[in-house]
């Protein structure tokens, strides 16, 4: 095998490992621990790569900001979530895995939403 395949061989290799360090990973999150929120949509982002979600949350007599981030539009898409689920102003109760470190943010599982319908894998 030439010198210049060797090379381009060994480049093409690489590639997909640059792109898998490209994107994020869920570390941040403590997976082992889920919490559950009830609050108010103070904002929707449907929007690639990750949608996300602000809420005012209370936690403990007091309001707090919330941002939790979600999987793409395309796979909440797939699972039966439109652009119009979440509307400032409504009332949630949100399961989540939390930050790490404890700041006010997390990975969202799932929401009950004032209806009693339920978006997402609420157990």
């Amino acid at each position: 095998m030439s010198r210049t395949l060797r090379i381009l061989l060994a480049a093409a290799l690489l590639v997909p490992g640059a792109a898998a360090l490209a994107h994020h990973s869920y570390a941040m999150f403590d997976m082992n621990k889920t919490i559950t929120l009830q609050g108010t949509i103070i904002q929707f982002k449907w929007q690639n790569p990750h949608a996300f979600l602000q809420i005012d949350a209370a936690v403990k007599g007091q309001t707090e900001r919330w941002a939790l981030e979600m999987t793409s539009p395309n796979n909440l898409a797939n699972d039966g979530f439109k652009r119009s689920s979440f509307k400032p102003g409504d009332k949630v109760t949100l399961r989540i895995h939390p930050l790490r470190d404890g700041s006010k943010g997390g990975s969202f599982l799932a929401a009950k939403l004032a209806d009693g319908s339920t978006l997402g894998d609420w157990k």
